[in-house]
């Protein structure tokens, strides 16, 4: 008879167990039992008996699996490592260092939603990016499914708690991380002036083209077609592991020809005869269109080209913002909503913007043109309430 007894885990907290006989494995012929811990309540624990004793009376001894979430997750990992980017890989690894001291030591099947939904409550107090943690946890348990070791998804109804200071920072954030076209015009007019040719070339071309900044310094000469007016995106640059590494973009729609204007390329230009000279200064080689990037740095240790850190545009940005603060600050993200914006304000359709950003879903269009809109009627308001002062 298997009994519920209740332990202290390592942080303090109680907790309840049992340990039950499943009979004899008609593989290895061996008595075979199994321990299920980390139950809430005695409650939890003692469903989680009844539902196994039934499950072992109806389809036997070979059906009952003690895999643990790690070793699920261990299992999905190693199934779509390679069909999934490296970036993308280190970055899915780096999350599960902070969700296996919390799941990975567990039964997949006793892990309870109410378990679930506490540690996604925890997790939303210190960390913004809880959704994305919430994601990974529920592609193990959707493997699980898959592969029959589940019956339910005990993420699938976890919900992400909003607090009020979290609502009222993102009303700000989108109220502020973007330019109007006067404020951009003064922004790059005083960029041009104090920052080098460099920086100012990446900053304008974000600007003006609403390109990710991966997709910018992932440029190379032969994606500009000056006779045409257009550039091409095709690639973005990431880094992992302290290594920098070109990718083809995450979504098909990231792979995109854009129209570009004379103003912009005439910078290009006047950037290119720049780069030029600093490679005949220390007597590097410059090489082909196709495999020269337009944006490079020089490595001491390794004597060589190579392309700029992806931190770099936001370090500029942020040492601008901080001698100049006349100016509202905005992130390297708000010169892409920037452009979004300026793009409807100039009357572009919505699905021109899309086309042109490269956004995958039109939703995520769709929430710039709203806010724009927005921000036309704010302004309408204003207007009228200037008038009518008295």
């Amino acid at each position: 008879m298997a009994e519920i007894k209740p332990y202290t885990k390592k942080d303090g907290s109680k907790a309840y167990m049992f340990n039950l006989y499943l009979g004899i494995d008609p593989i290895t012929g061996k008595k075979k039992r199994t321990t299920r811990r980390g139950f809430t309540s005695r409650k939890e624990a003692n469903l989680a008996l009844s539902k196994l004793r039934l499950e072992l009376e109806e389809q036997g001894i070979g059906t009952i699996s003690n895999l643990t979430f790690q070793e699920v997750y261990e299992l999905w990992i190693e199934h779509h490592r390679n069909e999934i980017k490296v970036s993308t890989y280190d970055v899915i690894v780096s999350k599960f260092k902070r969700i296996l001291p919390k799941f990975g030591h567990l039964i997949i099947n006793n892990i309870s939603r109410g378990y679930c939904q506490q540690v996604i409550n925890d997790w939303s107090k210190e960390l913004k990016t809880v959704n994305d943690y919430k994601i990974q946890i529920n592609l193990v348990f959707k493997h699980a499914q898959k592969i029959g070791i589940i019956q339910q998804n005990p993420m699938q109804f976890v919900t992400i708690p909003k607090r009020q200071e979290e609502l009222l920072y993102d009303e700000l954030d989108e109220k502020v991380n973007f330019f109007t076209k006067e404020e951009l015009k003064r922004f790059l007019s005083f960029l041009e002036k104090e920052e080098n040719y460099k920086t100012f070339t990446i900053i304008r071309l974000l600007a003006f083209t609403g390109a990710r900044k991966g997709e910018v310094l992932a440029l190379h000469w032969s994606d500009i077609d000056f006779g045409n007016r257009t550039i091409t995106f095709k690639r973005t640059l990431v880094e992992t592991k302290g290594k920098q590494l070109l990718q083809t973009p995450k979504t098909a729609s990231s792979r995109r020809v854009i129209s570009v204007d004379e103003g912009t390329l005439e910078i290009l230009k006047k950037w290119r005869t720049e780069q030029t000279k600093a490679y005949e200064h220390l007597s590097i080689e410059i090489a082909t269109d196709d495999i020269q990037p337009i944006f490079t740095r020089y490595s001491h240790e390794e004597s060589k080209m190579k392309f700029i850190r992806l931190a770099t545009p936001n370090d500029q940005l942020s040492s601008f913002f901080k001698r100049h603060t006349e100016f509202e600050p905005i992130t390297i993200h708000g010169l892409r909503h920037t452009h979004a914006s300026l793009l409807f304000e100039a009357g572009a359709s919505i699905k021109d913007v899309q086309a042109r950003l490269g956004h995958s879903d039109i939703q995520t269009t769709m929430n710039i043109y709203t806010h724009v809109t927005n921000a036309a009627k704010e302004k309408v308001a204003h207007l009228f309430e200037n008038y009518m002062e008295f």
